[in-house]
Parts: structure tokens; sequence; C-alpha cells
């Protein structure tokens, strides 16, 4: 039997980007899975995001909407989403478009000896400064953490239900895949890898490469080093 999955899509000003991202998850997913949702995370959108997210949702009855009245961060997107799942498998990705979510297919072939499965981007299509602070972000968990992953903030992520609900996530910012890989290793669980394809961004705009930002990352990763130690 087909294990049934709740898709996570968190989005902030994705409004060029949630439709053809969600109908090419509508498309797809009947392919792997009887049973299925898409969880749509509108995080404060002050474009159309949110109203593109609700006309999706009253078309299809397999969506659901959240709404965030104010942006409270990519973390806190994705735990409403992991909170509201209701499905065997949880998977979560960007609405941003740079991911193709045929790809799921390698993640769920692996799930059946596995706790969590991470997508890892085998070229990763972003700017040289995107990928220069990746490069030591993920340095810096290995040597703190030593969690040896390729590519810890690849946001192509499959795991099972009772895995999220177990591990008590706090983070509100990019932490989050950091700190569910941490806990999940602490706690034992079988992580496996496989490389998936990464696109560039067509449409809208990145966040994360802002010196503020990043400074706020590497500072929330220090806090949960203290605080595991």
């Amino acid at each position: 039997m087909k294990k049934s999955i709740s898709v996570v899509f968190p989005a902030f000003n994705e409004e060029e980007n949630i439709e053809p991202v969600v109908s090419s998850a509508l498309r797809f997913l009947p392919t792997v899975t009887d049973e299925y949702e898409i969880i749509i995370v509108d995080d404060g959108s002050k474009d159309r995001t949110g109203k593109i997210a609700d006309e999706l949702a009253r078309k299809y009855a397999q969506i659901l909407v959240i709404h965030h009245p104010s942006n409270k961060g990519y973390g806190a997107a994705l735990r409403s989403g992991f909170k509201a799942a209701k499905h065997d498998l949880i998977f979560f990705t960007d609405a941003d478009g740079q991911f193709d979510i045929k790809e799921i297919s390698k993640l769920i072939f692996l799930i059946k000896d596995a706790d969590i499965v991470c997508g890892y981007r085998t070229e990763r299509a972003d700017p040289f400064f995107r990928r220069f602070n990746a490069g030591l972000y993920n340095l810096a968990i290995r040597l703190l953490f030593g969690l040896n992953l390729v590519d810890i903030d690849c946001a192509f992520k499959l795991f099972k239900r009772e895995v999220i609900q177990r591990l008590n996530l706090e983070s509100t910012g990019a932490l989050i895949n950091a700190e569910l890989l941490i806990l999940a290793q602490k706690r034992g669980y079988i992580i496996k890898q496989v490389g998936v394809s990464h696109y560039p961004r067509k449409k809208g705009k990145q966040t994360g490469n802002k010196i503020g930002f990043i400074l706020r990352v590497f500072v929330e990763l220090i806090k949960l080093w203290k605080k595991l130690k």
C-alpha cells in the first residue's frame, strides 16, 4: 500500500510562482500516492500570494491554506505546515520553482529504510555569494554538531510524520533545517541522502542573501549549540 503524503509549501511573496508550483504537484502526486494533501503556508506575504493560494484551495479539495498575519519566518511557516499535516509522510519544498516535485520519487523509494530522506543539490543554481555562505554554514554545523550531510539546507526533504511530532522544533527562521537534522541525529533516527536537480529562480526575489539575515542565522546556530551542549 502506498503511503499517504502531506506536502508543505512555505511561501512569502511568491505570487508569480505559487500557482505553477502547486499545479505541478497536483498533476504529479497522484502518480506516487493514493492519498495526499497540499498545505500552503502564506507567511505574511505582501503581494497576491495568499489570494492566489485561496483561489487554488477553492478549486481543489486537497489544498489547505494557512495564513500568517505577519511574516514570522521560514521556520515558523514550516512548523505551521508540519502541525497541520495529517498523513503518514511529510514532504516540504520551497514555492519558488527551483525544484522539480517529480524528484520526490527518489525520496519515497529511500524512506522505506529511513526516517528522513534529504535531497542535496547536485549543482546548486545560486549566485556565488549565496553558495559561499552555504559552504561556511555547512562546515560550521559539521564542526559544532558532527552532522556530516552534503547539503543541510536543501529544501527538499521527506520524513515520517512521527519523527516531526517527537522533535519539538523551536526555530522560527532559517535554522529550521539544521535543527531538524541535528535533533534527529541526536535521537538516533536514520537519515539518508539523494541528489536532486536545482534550477535558477526565474521569478520573484531571494530573501536569504542579506548580511543581516546571514549573521542572524549564525547567531541562532551558536545558541542551539550552547543549548544542546
